[in-house]
């Protein structure tokens, strides 16, 4: 028979808890059973593999000490890895037997939890210890309280030996209920996630992957916009035909552009950029289709504004000489 015993406290000497499973690992490495201490606090790194550690394991115990409120984050990430990697099959033949031990309050409600949560994961509970100690050398001290404490570890050894069942749990509808969203994943598969999960170097490349992935992503879609821009402004060049005398600046607002197309004319020379202006004489928002059909000879500017598949502000004159410094028509 073989108990793992995961400590979830801090560590510290006067820890009551320390003493607690002391005592219960003395009287079961008496009954000749195999007994392996993990500290969490120590283990914190690697919390999410420790559920491979409850294979060989023939019952457990989840110890933790109450110092302020609840059972400590280093249990509720163990038990969370548990829920997220561990192997329920194996899970559902496993003893718990909860130790909580408080210094201040709330030690029934961190030993309700712990089994609360075992039996939601699907294991076997098993009677716990839970106390308040206030002083360890009151625990130390006191033979009926030893006695006590040996008894249980007693107790669980029997449980676990004679694999004394328990009555059905609501807790077991509500893993059921809990689990129908989860994706299935093979104990093989858990496995190798929370090996994954746990190594740092992986993880830290695997975020450097995907902003590497992102930072590629983004420049295949400036790269596709720069394109489409300099296309456009290749056309316009294409197809200007200078108005003598005539001077104007013109702000395009296309619809599916961070920035506006700004056309300068002035006389014979014309600047097309995206970017902003501080002065337009007229401003102009259409959609790309609207503004394809234009390029493409099967509308006009002015058609375009009369038609409202765009709206205008600014010297109407202005908009007008548009379509005739630039001839789009085939």
């Amino acid at each position: 028979m073989k108990i793992n015993i995961y400590y979830g406290g801090r560590g510290l000497i006067d820890d009551p808890t320390l003493f607690v499973i002391n005592k219960m690992q003395e009287v079961l490495e008496e009954l000749r059973v195999e007994v392996e201490r993990f500290y969490l606090h120590e283990l914190k790194n690697s919390i999410t593999t420790l559920p491979q550690t409850l294979k060989e394991a023939d019952g457990i115990i989840l110890a933790t000490t109450v110092e302020w409120y609840g059972i400590g984050g280093y249990m509720q990430q163990f038990l969370d890895s548990c829920w997220l990697y561990g192997d329920k099959e194996k899970i559902s033949k496993i003893y718990m037997c909860p130790v909580v031990m408080s210094t201040t309050y709330g030690e029934r409600e961190g030993k309700l939890n712990l089994l609360s949560a075992w039996e939601i994961l699907g294991g076997q509970p098993c009677s716990g210890v839970c106390g308040y100690i206030a002083d360890i050398s009151s625990l130390e001290d006191n033979r009926d309280y030893i006695n006590l404490i040996e008894k249980k570890a007693e107790n669980m050894y029997r449980t676990v030996n004679q694999k004394i069942l328990s009555l059905p749990a609501s807790n077991q509808a509500i893993r059921q209920m809990v689990s129908r969203t989860q994706i299935d994943l093979t104990p093989q598969e858990s496995e190798q996630l929370s090996q994954y999960v746990s190594d740092d170097q992986y993880v830290q490349r695997q975020k450097e992957d995907i902003q590497e992935l992102t930072s590629l992503f983004r420049d295949m879609m400036n790269n596709g916009a720069t394109e489409e821009a300099g296309e456009i402004i290749t056309r316009l060049q294409q197809h200007f035909k200078p108005l003598p005398g005539f001077r104007g600046v013109y702000r395009l607002i296309i619809d599916d552009k961070k920035k506006n197309l700004i056309i300068n004319v002035q006389n014979a020379d014309l600047q097309c950029s995206f970017g902003m202006v501080d002065y337009a004489d007229v401003e102009l928002q259409l959609g790309r289709r609207t503004l394809d059909e234009i390029m493409n000879g099967r509308m006009t500017f002015q058609r375009g504004f009369m038609a409202g598949e765009m709206k205008m502000k600014g010297d109407f004159k202005v908009l007008r000489a548009l379509d005739q410094i630039f001839n789009f028509e085939k």
